[in-house]
This record gives structure tokens, C-alpha cells and sequence, in this order.
């Protein structure tokens, strides 16, 4: 259990830099995150902070990342509801990368998730302590008290603001029985909350980290080789040097770590277009190194090849063989997706300043905490000599959980001694990033003469993300395979397999992770295996779910198929699913299970001139206690933006070693003329909290894809639909 503790100021506000006078109270607290375990990283009881003031106020600090992900105003919400707080009182402020707070990576969709019963303790523990301190300057028992909006209100009538109590709550030692608020009292969770940052954004004071200036600040544009991992052999910097605003040009040294920076050439400059306009006139002979053959087209043809060859069995029931053996029919498809780039509207950047052994930086990371630990490890100094701030981010999708910008800004401000910017162009973004998986997939069914499924075989080949940190790992880690071997399909004979698959460039997360593929081919082979079956897809789908019941897997939260197939069916019922639509329409569904969140699906599709137009996506979640509904909502619309623009355009591809993409003009988004109407529910109960941010994007293209063979007749295994001049 987690401990609540009363802080005493002198250890604890001038390193957090909070004002004197408050009641702090802060938290160890044992954060269950479903995390991938690295070689060397170590235990840790991080620490959450809360402060009332004598003037009332009360600040959080947020330890997590604000991306558009609302998760400032999410958990600030959670200890303000328990503790009975005006909202209007309430700020926040951002921590900096330190490991007492715990896990700092924002991203798995674990925010909420991680720190929901700790948020509520802390606000409880908060709420008990002040009423503790109005009775005991009243005189009279404490039941006689209650909290309510800021006030501590006796029964008589009398009442004293929270902050006129700091003086004596700050004396009380910590309850250790806590009474937490009945669920149907909250009046912030579960509600819609406005972002408690909506007024910094609309007026423009937010700082994202590319609005960080400093004095005397030079900002820097790097040059790196076309293929990754290539190095430097040579350069010219003449040409550069004559452009106006330019002050030097150094090389910078790949680094052999997981996130340590590609290397290259750094143009250093008295401003941004300058640095851009140097780096244009660098003349550089590279090193290409090994990967200077990656050819994503023969990749794939390498990868299709393995999938139809068995592989690494990951999970296995039953004897598939028989069941194919033994079949009425046997349906076979592939599945070829390629690299996706996250491209989020805020490049990488970051600003750092070294001063002998320390630095300080200012960055939108997803992740301070690997920051610190790799400016750290580059400066040979400690971490109580690097302080990372976290500035508000122009959109992550994974991309910034990576630190190798942030470094760069470290190794060229101790390289000419003075605070710098690093700014990366929308094209450095595009080629030299870490990028969503490039797969192959093979899958085989089996139907008895009822139209039952009676054996199930899904072969995958990908690049690991595990590659990353272990060089040369070419088969997925057990978390990349569960999310297609723990398919919660009733059926008898299933096999999970993998193929090997080694990076030809550097793999990252990216929003929805694995489940981006799983989600896609599994959805869309379901719906084939409807029509092999002459099913109607709905009914299908709920047959194959099956009974309802708590599937055994290995995450400590097990998932209910019965709010599976509830989403599915409330969605379907949203869609109007079944009854006519205008002519040429038609509707597509899938549903998946991710984040410990299930969300389904249905969108409604037309083709004019055998071009696709999304006018309508019906979705709906259950995550369990949904915290902020106007966050979730907002969650939800963007990720069907997210999925469509992964089915329509989404294409990363090599030749000769180098990305063939540069920008948005070549790889595309979904625009504001391609955005349907997105319609969300959310399923109310008091269930555990669970993600949000990301399970919302594996439907999408499944959907999209079965809608179309609905008009057409035809089925699309690949993507993306502009291959085919679809969009």
C-alpha cells in the first residue's frame, strides 16, 4: 500500500521550488506499470507531491507529459475530487525528470491508469486531515464535519476555508485509515473537464519546447547520413561558413546506445533559418556502412517469404493441422504493412546549456527520466548536476519518449560552450526517426460445414522494438506476440508463430504499438472468415468471442470478453448497423482489445469514382472508471484521425539504405476535407481504470478495409489504400 506522508518544508520545497507556508504531503507509492524490464535498471519508490497554501491554492505537480494526451487536468481532477477542492483553485506544475516520481514515461496509455488509486488517496488523505483540523479548532467531533468546495462546514452552520487550516493541518500526523468518496459523489471524475491548460494554449503563453529561448542562445541544424547508422567521412563547410548567421561547424559522433544520436554534421548558427540554410550548403562524404543495401521492397518479399514457412510458436491449443485437415473450407490471406513515421506537428528539439560538469535542459519529452540518464551518461558527470524540463508537447505518438535530440543539444553546447537549440527539420523528422514496425503476416482458418471456426494459424514477421536495446535481436519480445496470441476467440485449435525479422532501421514505439498490425489483419480476417461462412459479420464476430468469460492470460489484469462483445454491439447499435443506408454506402466494424481497454468500432463508407470517403465513425470504449470524459472523447476522435491517416497514406520506404519520404507533401495525413463525423461512447462503470490514448487506433483501418469489400466485392490485405489509388 502506499504511504501518505506530511513533508517537512525545510528537506522539500527549495528543491521543488514550491512557496513556504503550505501543507505538503507526498506519497511513496509503488506504480504498477506493464513495462518492458531492461538489463541494468533498478527498483524504485517514487513520490508524488501535493501543496496547499494559506491563500487556499492548491498545486499538483503533474509527473507525467502533457501532449494533447489531457493528463495535467486528468490527474489533477482525481486528488481535487477527493479532496473536496474548488477546481478554481487548482494549478499545476510540471515535474522535472527525477526518478522519486516514479515512471516519467508517458506513454502505454498508463497515466491514469498507474496513478488513479494514489491520486484519490492523496486528496482523501487531504480532505480527512483539514476536517481533523476544523474540529480541532472548533472543539467538537469530527463527525459533526464535512468538506465540501474548499470549506470545512460543521453542522451548525460555521464553516473555515481550507487554507485558513494549513497552520494546524500542517501539526496532524497522516490518518492511516483512509475514507475514501463514495463514486456516485464525484463531481470532477467522470465528468467533462475543460484542459486546465485550455486558456495558456488559446492565448498563446503555453511554452512547447520550441518557443524556449535563452540569452545568447545559438541554434543548430545537423546534418546526418542518408542511411541510418552511417557515419561521417568527410566535409566541406566553405559554403556553409558564407551564409549570413552562421558562427561555426563542427562533427558530432554517433553514439552506440539505444538512444544515443545517429551522428553527423552541426551547423551552429544566430538563428534558425540560418542554421537551416547552412546545413543545405554543407558539401559531405558519408560512410554508409552496412545497411546501404536496405531495399524495403525485397525486405518485404523477405518477410512474406519467411510467414509461409513455420516459425517460433508462441502459443499453441490444439492441433491446427487436424483442423485444417478435417475442414469444410480453408481460408489463406496475407498481410503486408509497411514502416509508419509518428511526423507529430512539433519537430524534435530541445535546449540545452552545459556549464562545466552541469546541464540543464529544456525539451518536450515524453521521457525526462531517459534524458537525464543519457545527458548524464554523455557529460560523465551525475544526475543531481542535470535537471530536464519538460515543456508542453506539440504531439509525441512515442517519437519523444527517445532522448537522442536532447543529447545532441548536450554534446554541441559542451562542444562550444554556450546554451544551445537543436532543431530538427520536418524532413530530418521523416528519415532519420525511430519508426513503427515494417510486417508480414500469414493467416490460415479452418470452417466446418456450420460455418464454425475450427483452427486458427497467425504467423507474424516484424522488426522488434527490443532491437533498439539489444543490437541484433531479430524475434519479437513475448509482449510484441501476446496482443496476437491472446485473441480471445473460442476456438479449439489455435497457433500463434513468429518469423525472424532483423532492423535495417531503428524501431520505436508508436501510438497503438503491435496492436496497429494484430488489430488490422486479425479484424480484417475475421470478417473474410464471415463471408467464407455467409455470416453476417456482427453475428460472426460475437460467435467467434464466444461465451462470456475472463480470459486467463498472463497480465495481471484479465480481460472480460462480455465488455468486448458490449462495445461491439454498442457500436454496431450506434451505426444503425444492419438497416439501410443511402445507396453506395455501407458499413465496416472491428473490435480489439488493448491497454486493458476495449474498444469497438463501426464506420460508414461510400466510393465515388473509385475514390473512399469515411463519413461516419461510431465508436465506443470501455476503460473502465473514465476520468475525464471531454480528454477521452477528444482521445478517441483523434485516434480515428490517427487510424485513417495510417489506412489512406501511411508509407515509409528505403532504397539503397535511405528513407525515400521527406515531408508531409510525400507522407501524407489525413486532411481537414477527409475528416468524417466521430461519434464516441463510453461505457460507465467502476471498473479499474485502464488506457485510453491508444487503443483507439487499431480499429480504424480493419473497419475502413471491410467496409469497402461490402461495396466492392474486393478485399485489401495491404496498406496503405493509396497504393491502390483508393484516396
Amino acid at each position: 500500500m502506499s504511504e501518505i506522508q506530511n513533508i517537512s518544508r525545510r528537506n522539500f520545497i527549495r528543491n521543488m521550488g514550491l512557496v513556504s507556508g503550505g501543507l505538503i504531503l507526498g506519497c511513496n507509492y509503488n506504480l504498477f506499470s506493464k513495462e518492458i524490464v531492461l538489463e541494468n535498471s533498478a527498483a524504485f519508490i517514487p513520490n508524488l507531491f501535493i501543496q496547499l497554501n494559506p491563500d487556499g491554492s492548491l498545486i499538483i505537480i503533474a509527473a507525467r507529459s502533457e501532449m494533447g494526451n489531457g493528463v495535467r487536468t486528468s490527474l489533477t481532477s482525481i486528488v481535487a475530487d477527493e479532496m473536496e477542492a474548488d477546481w478554481n483553485k487548482v494549478s499545476v506544475q510540471q515535474a522535472v525528470g527525477d526518478a522519486k516520481y516514479g515512471d516519467q514515461n508517458t506513454d502505454g496509455s498508463r497515466s491514469v491508469a498507474g496513478f488513479y488509486d494514489t491520486m484519490r488517496k492523496m486528496g482523501a488523505t487531504a480532505r480527512m486531515m483539514l476536517i481533523t483540523a476544523a474540529a480541532k479548532k472548533w472543539q467538537v467531533p469530527e463527525s459533526e464535519c464535512i468538506a465540501q468546495n474548499h470549506f470545512i462546514i460543521h453542522s451548525s452552520g460555521k464553516k473555515l476555508g481550507y487554507g485558513e487550516l494549513v497552520e494546524i493541518v500542517k501539526t496532524l500526523p497522516t490518518p492511516t485509515n483512509i475514507v475514501y468518496k463514495d463514486p456516485k459523489d464525484f463531481k470532477y471524475i467522470g465528468k467533462n473537464l475543460k484542459s486546465i491548460d485550455i486558456k495558456d494554449f488559446v492565448n498563446g503563453s503555453a511554452v512547447f519546447g520550441i518557443d524556449k529561448r535563452l540569452p545568447n542562445m545559438k541554434v543548430v541544424a545537423i546534418a546526418r547520413c542518408p542511411v541510418t547508422f552511417g557515419t561521417v567521412k568527410s566535409f566541406d563547410k566553405t559554403a556553409a561558413m558564407k551564409i549570413k548567421g552562421v558562427e561555426d561547424v563542427i562533427e558530432i559522433p554517433k553514439i552506440e546506445k539505444p538512444f544515443g544520436p545517429l551522428g553527423g554534421v552541426a551547423v551552429i548558427a544566430s538563428n534558425t533559418w540560418a542554421a537551416f540554410k547552412g546545413k543545405q550548403a554543407l558539401e559531405i562524404q558519408w560512410n554508409y556502412g552496412k545497411n546501404e543495401g536496405y531495399d524495403s521492397e525485397t525486405y518485404m518479399a523477405e518477410l512474406t517469404e519467411r510467414v509461409h514457412k513455420p516459425g517460433k510458436v508462441e502459443k499453441e491449443i490444439g492441433d491446427v493441422d487436424k483442423a485444417f485437415g478435417e475442414a469444410a473450407k480453408v481460408v489463406e490471406s496475407t498481410f503486408k504493412l509497411p514502416h509508419l513515421a509518428h511526423a507529430p506537428m512539433e519537430v524534435p528539439n530541445a535546449v540545452a546549456w552545459v556549464q562545466g560538469n552541469s546541464c540543464e535542459v529544456w525539451a518536450p519529452t515524453q521521457s525526462p527520466q531517459s534524458a537525464q540518464d543519457e545527458v548524464v551518461s554523455y557529460l560523465g558527470t551525475t544526475k543531481d548536476k542535470v535537471t530536464i524540463n519538460v515543456t508542453f508537447l506539440g504531439g509525441g505518438f512515442g517519437r519523444k519518449s527517445k532522448p537522442d535530440y536532447i543529447v545532441e543539444a548536450a554534446m554541441i553546447s559542451k562542444a562550444i560552450k554556450a546554451p544551445v537549440q537543436v532543431v530538427w527539420t520536418r524532413e530530418d523528422d521523416i528519415k532519420h526517426g525511430y519508426y513503427h514496425t515494417v510486417s508480414s503476416q500469414y493467416m490460415k482458418a479452418s470452417l466446418d460445414a456450420q460455418g464454425n471456426v475450427t483452427g486458427w494459424l497467425h504467423r507474424s514477421a516484424f522488426p522488434s522494438i527490443m532491437s533498439t536495446f539489444k543490437p541484433g535481436t531479430d524475434y519479437p519480445a513475448g509482449w510484441e506476440a501476446s496482443s496476437a496470441a491472446d485473441v480471445p476467440f473460442e476456438i479449439k485449435n489455435f497457433k500463434v508463430e513468429s518469423g525472424q525479422a532483423p532492423a535495417m532501421v531503428r524501431i520505436g514505439w508508436m501510438r497503438s504499438v503491435i496492436n496497429i498490425l494484430h488489430g488490422f489483419s486479425i479484424n480484417v480476417f475475421a470478417d473474410e472468415l464471415a463471408h467464407a461462412a455467409k455470416q453476417d459479420p456482427l453475428e460472426f464476430r460475437l460467435k467467434l468471442i464466444g461465451n462470456d468469460r475472463i480470459e486467463d492470460t498472463k497480465d495481471p489484469i484479465k480481460y472480460n470478453t462480455a465488455r468486448l462483445k458490449n462495445v461491439l454491439k454498442l457500436a454496431a447499435k450506434n451505426a444503425n448497423y444492419g438497416k439501410p443506408l443511402p445507396k453506395g454506402h455501407a458499413h465496416g466494424l472491428a473490435v480489439h482489445y488493448s491497454f486493458n481497454s476495449y474498444v469497438a468500432s463501426v464506420v460508414e463508407v461510400s466510393m465515388t469514382d473509385d475514390k473512399v470517403k469515411v463519413h461516419n465513425v461510431h465508436t465506443v470504449i470501455d476503460c473502465g472508471t473514465a476520468v475525464n470524459k471531454n480528454t477521452i472523447t477528444s482521445q478517441l476522435e483523434g485516434a480515428a484521425v490517427f487510424g485513417m491517416s495510417i489506412a489512406y497514406y501511411g508509407k515509409i520506404t528505403a532504397k539503397d539504405g535511405a528513407i525515400e519520404q521527406n515531408s508531409y507533401s510525400d507522407y501524407r495525413m489525413i486532411r481537414m476535407n477527409e475528416v468524417p463525423k466521430v461519434h464516441v461512447q463510453i461505457v460507465e462503470n467502476n471498473e479499474v481504470p485502464t488506457g485510453v490514448g491508444e487503443p483507439g487506433v487499431p480499429v480504424i483501418a480493419p473497419a475502413i478495409i471491410n467496409a469497402i469489400f461490402k461495396l466492392t466485392g474486393k478485399r485489401y490485405y495491404n496498406l496503405p489504400l493509396s497504393d491502390y489509388e483508393l484516396v
